[in-house]
Formats: structure tokens, C-alpha cells, sequence
């Protein structure tokens, strides 16, 4: 499966469970774990767990199976990797206190200027 096409069934599947607030960080030379990162909140643990057994769910209805997941057991941030792409699926206290958003958008070529 192509990238945006993974790109497309991640976001669908976190739509399709009422994800809150979804967001693509582009992290294509900044990190040599994955490409692409997609951020998600949920409104409790629950959801959220809900959340990322979606995401597992939709991506091995497509023939692509994850290669990890952690979190699972608290619900407070799960953890889905599908090799280029990086799920991270959050309470909004948890997504507000790591801010992935912003240790991301780190651009290093701006940092030496």
C-alpha cells in the first residue's frame, strides 16, 4: 500500500471513531522511525482505546498489519505504528503535556540560521 493511501485509511478509521482534533505531522527527515505522524484526542480512556483498536482494526481489514502497539492497558496514549506511519491517539491532558504538534515542527535548518 502506498503512503497516502495509508495516510487516508488512518485518518478514516480515527474519523470514522469520532477522533477529536486529528492532525498530520510530516516528519519525513526529522525522524528515521516513520514518515508521517497522526495525532488524535479522545474524551476518555475508553474512546481512546476505542480509538486505536479501530485504527488496528481498519488497517488488517486492508491487508496491513501494525507493527506494535503500547498504551493500551491506560488509555491515557496508545500507540499504533504502521511502519511509515505513527498513530498516536491521546487524552487531552496527555496530548497538552508532551505537545507533539510542536517538538515536531522542530526545523533544524531554521535553528542554525
Amino acid at each position: 500500500m502506498r503512503i497516502d493511501q495509508l495516510v487516508t485509511l488512518a485518518q478514516t478509521a480515527l474519523e470514522d471513531m469520532k477522533a477529536k482534533d486529528v492532525v498530520l505531522l510530516d516528519v519525513q527527515g526529522k525522524s528515521s522511525v516513520t514518515d508521517f505522524m497522526l495525532v488524535a484526542s479522545g474524551t476518555s480512556h475508553r474512546h481512546v482505546n476505542s480509538i486505536s483498536q479501530g485504527v488496528i482494526d481498519t488497517a488488517k481489514a486492508a491487508g496491513v498489519i501494525p507493527l506494535g502497539t503500547e498504551g493500551q492497558t491506560g488509555g491515557d496514549w496508545v500507540l499504533v505504528d504502521l511502519g511509515d506511519i505513527v498513530v498516536h491517539v491521546m487524552m487531552p491532558d496527555a496530548r497538552s503535556f508532551y505537545d507533539l504538534e510542536r517538538l515536531w515542527s522542530f526545523d533544524a535548518a531554521k535553528a542554525a540560521e
